[in-house]
């Protein structure tokens, strides 16, 4: 026979029956305002409290848990409010530049100086020799040879933060004299289009596997949007020059 078992034959009540009643019966103190003065509990002081001040002490502590929850939501709100309006003003210049290069200073000039980040790459996968091999942030790469540098990172569709491999932050943003430490990578796929946006930092903990990355994905899915008609167009106009080039020398 248990303790428990021989208290109930006993007619005695266990601490879980009182406990249970009271959840059952939340007014039972309502007219028991003599019981509540003689109940009283430990304190952490050492001296013996009431059950209404153990109340207000708990209530006071609920309140300000909620308090620190409430002010912390609003810290991330407004984090969130400042990205959304540099994501909008970066867009925004990249909507309205006239051409390749234009685009590659906009989203440079925007990564480096709107989100205090240290450098902005896109690497497209196309024809050098139609496209180009650089303008300004944008590369123009091999689809072979990304494969070959970054390996990995381009199977997935999501974006991919880190500190990466010597190697591969030096294929992603060349000709630097202070290298990368961490990066952020998302892929570029509309339409056709396949390539990455990137965007990295000197500081070797600043981009980590658990950062979000919503801003950086609208980012990048808005500019797989914009780009495939400024590289067409770019394209026309590399041809029409090079035609040009071939009639002056024929001439």
């Amino acid at each position: 026979m248990t303790e428990q078992t021989a208290r109930q034959k006993a007619g005695e009540l266990t601490s879980e029956q009182v406990a249970e009643y009271l959840r059952a019966n939340p007014d039972f103190f309502l007219d028991q305002d003599e019981l509540l003065r003689s109940l009283t509990l430990p304190h952490d002081s050492g001296r013996a409290i009431s059950l209404v001040e153990r109340q207000v002490h708990l209530f006071r502590e609920q309140r300000d848990t909620l308090r620190s929850e409430m002010m912390e939501l609003v810290s991330i709100a407004r984090h969130n409010d400042r990205l959304f309006e540099k994501s909008k003003r970066l867009l925004m210049q990249v909507i309205e530049a006239k051409n390749l290069q234009d685009m590659a200073s906009a989203i440079d000039d925007s990564i480096r100086g709107d989100f205090g980040l240290d450098a902005a790459s896109i690497l497209l996968f196309g024809d050098v020799n139609k496209l180009g091999q650089s303008h300004g942030a944008l590369h123009i790469v091999g689809k072979s040879q990304a494969e070959q540098r970054l390996g990995a990172l381009l199977d997935g569709d999501r974006a991919v933060c880190g500190q990466f491999r010597e190697t591969e932050r030096a294929f992603l943003f060349p000709d630097r004299d202070e290298p990368i430490a961490s990066v952020a990578l998302v892929p570029l796929r509309y339409e056709g289009l396949v390539g990455v946006f990137a965007v990295g930092s000197c500081e070797s903990g600043y981009f980590d596997q658990n950062m979000g990355s919503l801003f950086l994905s609208y980012i990048s899915d808005t500019l797989s949007r914009l780009l495939p008609p400024v590289l067409k167009r770019h394209g026309s106009d590399a041809a029409k020059v090079a035609e040009l080039t071939v009639e002056s020398g024929q001439g």
